[in-house]
């Protein structure tokens, strides 16, 4: 790449080069990438428009836009994602918080509000990165917010953005419910789990390529995780307490026909803002 004279033209030209690739927020990306290879916010960058970039500053950014320009996520490079009102760490140990995963959030905050309990127990099983159970606990504070995940990569980069955040949230090490203690009773689990198939053509495009691969499919295609959520939760839940699950677009069917095989009741589904189903959930009944 030429040496551009100013910022202004290292960044109108990395935004150049982001949409020949086929970048579809082009110019978002390459502020984001400028700003990390100079150090600059991006209102430092217009206010320093007319200044020339350092040598090690163009270089940095050259390997930064090299590395979008081969598909590594937006996010990976940065090490940060935003999700709800949180800027969250990232890392390639866990999945990348996108926004349809916000419905989650929605649906759960509706939950805890109708909740009796003063603290209602919350569980975000596989949590990755922690980002939904840390939106709930922000937006939530008086809820006990619990998470589990197998990864113990992903529970590093979970624990440490909860202490970024000032947010009291317990983790746990294994795979789904395993880790609790078997007297264990929550108000509400939630949980994103793996729900691609293995052969979905999906995952070799974008930016599914770099994410982790157990986290994003599940047998049964796509939904062996997701019966096993429904069958291992009312173990774990008190009376009248709920499950919500964020699955595909085209799962829909199958999550409410297998709940409606167990002790639930008030099955409901929410859809993403595009209008496709997306998560899905139901309340225990009370045990008598």
């Amino acid at each position: 790449m030429d040496h551009p004279v100013t910022l202004d033209a290292l960044l109108a030209s990395l935004r150049n080069r982001l949409q020949e690739a086929g970048v579809e927020a082009a110019g978002l990306e390459a502020r984001l990438l400028l700003g990390m290879a100079t150090g600059l916010s991006t209102a430092q960058l217009i206010a320093r428009g007319g200044d020339a970039p350092g040598p090690t500053q163009a270089a940095a950014a050259e390997a930064l836009c090299r590395r979008r320009l081969q598909g590594e996520p937006i996010a990976h490079i940065l090490g940060r994602r935003g999700f709800w009102t949180l800027d969250l760490g990232v890392s390639p140990a866990c999945l990348i918080p996108r926004p349809e995963t916000e419905v989650l959030v929605e649906a759960a905050l509706g939950v805890i509000d109708a909740a009796p309990e003063e603290h209602p127990r919350v569980l975000d099983a596989g949590t990755g990165s922690g980002a939904i159970i840390l939106a709930l606990k922000a937006e939530r504070p008086a809820i006990d917010g619990f998470a589990s995940d197998t990864s113990l990569d992903a529970l590093t980069r979970a624990r440490a953005n909860a202490r970024e955040l000032d947010l009291d949230v317990r983790f746990f090490a294994g795979a789904w419910l395993q880790p609790l203690a078997p007297a264990a009773r929550f108000d509400l689990i939630v949980s994103n789990p793996p729900y691609i198939a293995a052969d979905d053509p999906h995952l070799q495009r974008g930016d599914l390529r770099f994410e982790p691969r157990d986290a994003l499919v599940a047998a049964q295609t796509g939904l062996a995780d997701l019966h096993e959520l429904i069958a291992t939760a009312p173990d774990h839940l008190t009376d009248d307490g709920w499950l919500l699950l964020e699955h595909g677009f085209d799962q829909d069917a199958a999550v409410r026909a297998r709940l409606e095989t167990g002790p639930w009741t008030d099955i409901t589904t929410w859809p993403d803002t595009a209008g496709h189903p997306r998560v899905t959930g139901a309340r225990l009944r009370a045990r008598r």
